[in-house]
């Protein structure tokens, strides 16, 4: 735990932790005990670096292996149509 904590700092998560510090801030200060949490919250994804919509994903644990697809067109068959 310590490790993530101390490692892998990037601009994002510096920007999580000062956002959700004044939220907090702002909340206590108004008295809103709700934007505590909320901000507790958003501060906590930055200090200890998870939230995968963040794009934090701690040792690529959210990434998906990508999929072979072939390209080739298939054969397409004309249909008749009737018209009265």
């Amino acid at each position: 735990m310590k490790q993530r904590v101390i490692t892998g700092w990037n601009f994002q998560r510096v920007i999580y932790v000062l956002l959700g510090g004044a939220i907090i801030v702002q909340s206590v200060m108004q008295h809103e005990w709700g934007g505590v949490i909320l901000g507790g919250y958003f501060a906590s994804m930055g200090v200890f670096a998870f939230g995968c919509a963040a794009g934090n994903c701690f040792g690529n644990t959210c990434s998906t292996p990508a999929q072979e697809q072939s390209l080739q067109p298939e054969e397409i068959k004309p249909e008749e149509t009737k018209s009265n």
